[in-house]
């Protein structure tokens, strides 16, 4: 950890209300006049897109049907943590971007003068210079293995996650609606990762300091036959806090309508005001990190 360059981690599986996040943490920083290094997840994958498929076949033609995005042998762990611990140390550090679009690729061609297609890295580069934090979004921001320990690099560590069935919801509809995937191969996706999930997604929300969960109010008993997603107005957000001291609850329920303390350390909040209270609650605790590091 670092209080001079203090890294914000928020670790989350996919569907977690990644644009919730994004914009909750826009604010926060246009508020707070901050400039912050903005870390994505997706580039500290060790493969590009064409690679990963081939590791996959060859993995599976050896008997392992493990193999996924969620595991060591696609992400490089060891410099994910090595990234978080020459920031914390000396405020700078390399990064890269994953290209996922054609849209992205056209832009950062533009800018780098490449010729990147999408499911690829840019360059490496330096970090931009002078600025007031590390912000990290992505899967596995807080893993620890027996190589690796991310968490101590981290300052602040936030999770972001729904309930399963419900991020299984939100696979099978995106995958089935944006890449064409049948059925049979979206279930066999999930099935593959499973292994990896178990061991090195779900253990990091052991790790954070607040977890923000959200939970449909639907009937979601069977995530494969489920015609639509729950809506954030058909959902409640579970709040978390590892330790409750010093959280001004009676000021976060007043603010907040319809919100209502579930144990000592849990909060639950209408799903359509989780930006909110993600602001409420994380701008004074962002503040104080940065203002520590400059006193």
């Amino acid at each position: 950890m670092s209080k001079k360059h203090p890294v914000v981690v928020v670790t989350g599986s996919s569907g977690a209300g990644t644009t919730t996040v994004k914009r909750a943490f826009e604010h926060i920083f246009t508020r707070e006049h901050l400039n912050a290094a903005v870390i994505e997840g997706d580039s500290m994958h060790s493969l590009g897109r064409v690679e990963f498929k081939a590791a996959m076949q060859a993995a599976e033609a050896q008997g392992n049907k493990a193999f996924s995005h969620f595991g060591p042998e696609a992400n490089d762990f060891e410099g994910l943590a090595h990234m978080f611990k020459t920031y914390g140390e000396t405020g700078g550090g390399k990064k890269r971007y994953y290209i996922h679009s054609d849209e992205e690729a056209a832009q950062l061609n533009k800018r780098l003068g490449t010729d990147l297609k999408p499911g690829q890295f840019t360059p490496w580069e330096d970090m931009p210079a002078n600025t007031d934090m590390l912000f990290y979004e992505g899967l596995h921001g807080l893993v620890v293995t027996d190589k690796v320990d991310m968490a101590q690099h981290v300052d602040l560590a936030i999770g972001v996650v729904p309930v399963v069935n419900l991020e299984w919801i939100q696979k099978i509809h995106r995958d089935a609606a944006e890449r064409g995937y049948s059925a049979e191969v979206i279930v066999d996706t999930i099935l593959r990762r499973m292994p990896d999930y178990v061991n090195y997604i779900t253990p990091q929300f052991s790790r954070t300091h607040i977890n923000f969960q959200r939970v449909p109010m639907v009937d979601t008993s069977n995530p494969f036959i489920a015609r639509d997603i729950p809506t954030p107005d058909e959902s409640m957000v579970v709040i978390r806090f590892t330790n409750p001291k010093g959280v001004d609850f009676p000021y976060l329920l007043n603010m907040i309508p319809n919100s209502f303390m579930s144990r000592r350390n849990n909060m639950v909040v209408p799903g359509g005001k989780m930006g909110f209270a993600m602001e409420l609650i994380l701008e004074p605790l962002i503040h104080d990190l940065v203002a520590s590091g400059k006193s």
